[in-house]
Parts: structure tokens; sequence; C-alpha cells
């Protein structure tokens, strides 16, 4: 009797352990399951991408002022040399007054110096001429009194002096010459000088209007302003970003990517955009590799030339190949991949109840597929959703 009990309460025992659930509960309806498949991997991204303008012109303002006029609003068309805004800055017009006096007192002085300088070269020329005339009249007269000394009209003495009268105003004559030589010298370098002087003031008489016509912004391109606020009466610094101007002509597409494709993009690579319903050619033309908040930025150039009805900030879908398609195991690309990178996965047992971890290794990743290299046969089923509440189980129960 006592034996027959105790093989009671074994076999008991061991029915309650068969049929007690082991491992981790979970409700079967929190989860969601794949089946492992063999098919085309389609190795592409998609993405929502945004369309902005391929070129645009930033607005900074170049000199320091106070907003006096605006024109023209946020959004508008404007074209090419169309006043935007003026500002106003009374420092730096007077400043332009002062160079422009300090322009015209060296204009002066060098006219001035100029005049000076034709006076004296008058004088001097006028000096010359009677001097040269002194001396051809002394050759004169040296030559009469020499031939009347050979006749003995003439002593020696008295030819002598009329030498020495010669041989002074030739004297005069050369130190007349050398002197207007020197000062002519000396007049060319002052003119010279004072002529670079107003050269530099003119070239920074020059720095000073384009700053006071830096006053007066005008459109650089013709397009449309964008993300312009400014006010009358607002001051504004130099450097200050005031807005951009957007060529409407052309557009690209702008979308923002997982991280886990930085290495896998490059430039050149084709894709396709829905637009109002009509499929476009794309191909990545730039690629910013800046991550932020996990994700980075792709450039997008439409091939088949822009849609009348393209829009700036208007949202298009884009999907991207990565490379082509081909025959693999694959299973949805699903939120287990992000908490296990795809190192490893529940698979479901032939009960459909209990679930085990299991390794495996992955391959390409695509916005819709997972593939899958080893770890995994063709008709298994795998748990896909988040594994976040039991990243740490190693069996799982689900619950009905």
């Amino acid at each position: 009797m006592v034996m027959a009990t105790l093989l009671f309460l074994i076999g008991f025992a061991a029915l309650a352990w068969w049929l007690w659930p082991r491992g981790l509960q979970v409700p079967a309806a929190s989860v969601r399951i794949a089946v492992v498949q063999r098919g085309v991997l389609r190795d592409d991204v998609a993405a929502r991408a945004t369309a902005q303008p391929l070129h645009s012109v930033v607005l900074d303002v170049v000199e320091n002022g106070r907003a006096e006029e605006v024109m023209v609003r946020d959004g508008a068309l404007v074209r090419q040399g169309e006043l935007l805004f003026r500002l106003s800055n009374p420092q730096r017009l007077l400043e332009m007054l002062a160079r422009e006096a300090e322009h015209a007192q060296q204009i002066s002085n060098l006219l001035n110096l100029r005049l000076a300088g034709e006076t004296s070269r008058a004088d001097s020329a006028r000096r010359s001429a009677d001097l040269a005339f002194a001396v051809a009249q002394a050759e004169k007269q040296f030559a009469r009194s020499s031939a009347l000394a050979k006749q003995g009209f003439v002593s020696g003495a008295a030819l002598e002096e009329v030498a020495d009268q010669l041989a002074r105003q030739r004297h005069a004559l050369a130190s007349e010459d050398a002197a207007g030589r020197s000062e002519a010298t000396a007049r060319r370098d002052a003119i010279g000088q004072i002529a670079q002087a107003v050269s530099r003031l003119e070239d920074g008489l020059k720095l000073v209007n384009a700053g006071v016509d830096a006053l007066a912004v005008r459109a650089p391109v013709a397009g449309r302003l964008a993300d312009f606020k400014l006010q009358v009466g607002e001051t504004v610094r130099s450097g200050q970003r005031l807005g951009r101007i957007d060529d409407i002509a052309q557009f690209c597409l702008a979308a923002q990517l997982d991280e886990y494709y930085l290495r896998r993009l490059a430039t050149g690579r084709p894709g396709i955009a829905v637009i109002d319903g009509r499929t476009q050619r794309v191909a990545v033309s730039r690629i910013y590799p800046q991550v932020s908040d996990g994700k980075f930025t792709v450039e997008l150039t439409l091939l088949d030339g822009q849609p009348v009805t393209l829009s700036p900030g208007q949202s298009v879908d884009v999907l991207i190949t990565l490379d082509a398609a081909r025959t693999s195991l694959f299973l949805p690309n699903d939120s287990f991949s992000n908490d296990t990178g795809g190192a490893w996965v529940f698979v479901l047992e032939a009960d459909g109840v209990q679930a085990k971890r299991r390794a495996v290794r992955i391959g390409r990743r695509s916005s819709t597929q997972i593939e899958i290299l080893a770890g995994l046969a063709v008709g298994e089923q795998v748990i896909v959703s988040s594994y976040a509440p039991y990243a740490t189980a190693q069996h799982l129960h689900l619950t009905h």
C-alpha cells in the first residue's frame, strides 16, 4: 500500500512537471511571429524624402545697421538685383564723409604741387635760356678778342679777362641746369608719393562706399526668399544670417537613413521616387556622413526632370537600391533586429508554445527584409517583435 502510494505521488509529480509551463511566460497576443522563407531578397531601403532646392544662396549681413526699409516678405519671388531691404549706419556715413574730405585735400595738395612745379620749371627754363645767351655772347667776345690778340691789338691780360668771363658764364649755366634737374627729380618724387597717397585713399574710399552701398541689400540671384523674418527697426550685426534665396528651377530630394546603411551606400546608387502618383528615377548624388540620433542624410537627384507640381518641403516616398536582388533565406525586418543586433532570435518549437533562444548570422538588410546566412531553416517560426521585455531569458512560454 505504501509502495503504491509512493508510485502514485511520483507519477503525479512527473505529470505535473511535464505539464507545468517552462520558461518565461509571455502572452501570445503580445508577440509577432514570422516564418523563415526562401525567396528573392531585394536589397533596397525605403525612406521618406523631402523636396528642397538644389541651389540656395544665403543672405548674410555685411554691415551693422538698423533696418529702415523692408521691401519684401518671406516666400516672395525676387529678381536678381532687386532691393530687399535698406539699413542705416550713421557711423559708416560719417566715415565716408571724412574719407572724401581727406581724399579731396590730397588731390588739392597734388594739384598745388604740380602747379608749383610747372612754375618752377618755367622759371628755371627762363634762367637757363638767359645764361645760355650770356654764354653765347661771351664765346663771341672771346673769339673776337683772340683774333685781335693775335694781331697785337688786345693785350694778354684783356684776353685772359674775357676767357674768365666765358668760363664764369659756362659754370653758371651748368649749375643752373644741375639745379633744375635736381629740383625736377625732387618734385617728381614728391608728386609720386602724393599720387600713391591719393591712390590709397581712393582704395579706402571705395571700401567705405562699398560698405555704404551694402546698407542697401539687393538679391544676388533670382529665386524664392526663404526664412526671411527681418522687421523694420530691427538692429542687425555683420555676419548675421537673415535668410536665403532658393533656386526654384531645380530641386533635389533629401532623406534620412539609419546609420546601418552608411557603409553600404555610395553616390550613384539608383532608386525610384513616387511623386504625385508617378514614378521618377533618382540617384544618390551626395552623402553627408555626419550621424545624428542614429541617422545620416543623403541627397538624391531627379533623373527624369523636375515635375511641375513639385514644391519645396513636399514629402516624397523613395526606394534606394543598395545592391542587386538575389535568392536567399530571409525574415521580415522587425523590431527584434534592433534589440539583438541580429545575433540571436527566439525560435518556436514544434508545439508552437515553447520558444528557445538560438544564435544566428544575418547578412544584408533592407527596409522590409533581413537576410539569414546561418542558424535557421526554411519553415521555422521566429518571434520577430521586440525582445526588450525578455532579452535576458533563454526560453519563452507563450500563453493564451
